[in-house]
């Protein structure tokens, strides 16, 4: 059974626990991180599969960014949509990865990004169909006892749905949702790009999700195209309706980790650190009301 999120709590056991803006750590600021100040972050996210089968200097300086601040894992080559079952020897290996890191919990993307022994280096979207919703399900709910953690799925941006949908994509994360037990990791901008290029209204889509269940909140740049078009880069600030989307989802959520992703033309650590400032402003002021909707209520 999935266990509630840690919120702003101090330790949970041997774990970091997370809280307020985390950044997901990338090689281009990875040495400043190692040798400089601490810098206010709350936490760093990173993939594990930039360092399985990695020695030396890389895992150790992880090591050495674990102890000065949380860490949380973010996986990108799970493939729990594939008609193939994930390799086992990948499996062992992020098991051994998530032990050796320890995260409270680890999470990767409703997608396929293989086809039998082939990997695609794409995070490529499903057929909402009650097939695929099963099979997904089902591999999401032995997640957490295999990697001895909690586990959450994030919804994934998308331009063309593969096939005749049996159902809306709110209706097959509902139900992934539902049948694993899985958490939740919600990307904000992932569904405003999607509401963006496919005609649904985003704050009616994050109202009807499960909101109890999310245990991380993802923010990232986008690109319009001449066409007006939304592209998913994580390659630009975060634009002012995302923005706006998360300052409105935390309120409701209450506090959950936010993370901002940059994964493109990275600029540097000063930069990434002042937007951050403007998200943590946000979600105070949404906590705020966050609490004051809930002293009404009570």
């Amino acid at each position: 059974m999935l266990p509630l999120p840690q919120r702003e709590s101090p330790e949970l056991g041997n774990r970091r626990a997370l809280g307020g803006v985390g950044l997901g750590l990338r090689w281009e600021f990875l040495e400043e991180v190692l040798d400089g100040p601490t810098h206010d972050v709350g936490f760093f996210e990173v993939s594990p599969e930039n360092y399985l089968g990695r020695g030396g200097y890389y895992p150790s300086a992880l090591e050495r960014i674990a102890e000065r601040y949380p860490i949380v894992t973010h996986g990108l080559t799970l493939s729990l949509g594939a008609i193939a079952e994930p390799d086992p020897l990948y499996l062992k290996a992020l098991r051994a990865e998530l032990q050796r890191l320890n995260p409270p919990w680890h999470s990767d993307h409703l997608s396929f990004s293989s086809a039998g022994e082939r990997v695609l280096h794409e995070l490529l979207p499903l057929k909402f169909s009650e097939e695929n919703l099963r099979r997904v399900a089902a591999r999401a709910r032995r997640m957490e006892g295999l990697l001895e953690r909690p586990f959450a799925l994030e919804n994934i941006t998308y331009y063309v749905h593969p096939g005749q949908p049996e159902m809306t994509e709110l209706e097959f994360l509902q139900g992934v949702l539902e049948q694993s037990n899985a958490g939740l990791l919600l990307d904000v901008n992932n569904v405003y790009v999607n509401a963006q290029n496919h005609g649904f209204d985003p704050y009616a889509f994050i109202a009807a999700l499960p909101l109890e269940r999310v245990l991380e909140i993802h923010v990232a740049g986008h690109r319009t195209l001449d066409n007006g078009m939304l592209l998913d880069t994580h390659g630009q600030a975060v634009a002012d309706p995302v923005l706006e989307l998360l300052e409105w989802t935390i309120e409701r959520t209450g506090p959950v980790p936010v993370l901002l992703e940059r994964d493109q033309d990275v600029p540097e650590l000063s930069v990434l650190l002042r937007e951050m400032s403007v998200i943590r402003e946000l979600r105070a002021r949404a906590l705020h009301r966050h609490a004051e909707r809930h002293a009404r209520s009570a």
